[in-house]
């Protein structure tokens, strides 16, 4: 859009809107704006992880036809790609190393925690006053 299209925009919103609405509304549509622009990015990103997903099967099936033999760097890349894809799927969450102190035991178990009591307040329904 030219900027005399965004000024003749601008009039009209004014005029049909007034100046109380006006930000209300230019917020929104900001908004709604962002949101699709969100959206666009999410699938774009989406799009290329699928696209990269079907590359890797191509070179994968490449070099399944040789016998995993005599393969080309490409394909390679590719087989050590897929083979830390794959151990991300079976252990997603690295373990976690905790500091020195926190790994020791306690010397004895924790105490049991006390059997709970009712509460007096509950229990002695007759004196309670609403």
């Amino acid at each position: 859009m030219s900027f005399w299209e965004l000024v003749v925009i601008a009039i009209v919103a004014l005029l049909v809107l007034g100046p109380e609405r006006l930000p209300g509304a230019i917020r929104s549509v900001s908004g709604f704006v962002r949101s699709v622009k969100q959206f666009g990015q999410q699938m774009q990103a989406e799009l290329n992880d699928e696209l990269r997903v079907q590359e890797l099967h191509d070179k994968l099936k490449q070099a399944e036809e040789k016998g995993l033999l005599n393969l080309t760097t490409e394909e390679m890349q590719a087989m050590t790609e897929l083979r830390q894809a794959a151990a991300d799927v079976t252990n997603p969450y690295p373990a976690i190393s905790k500091p020195a102190e926190s790994q020791t035991l306690p010397a004895e178990p924790a105490a049991s925690p006390s059997p709970i009591s009712p509460d007096p307040v509950v229990a002695d329904d007759k004196n309670h006053k609403p």
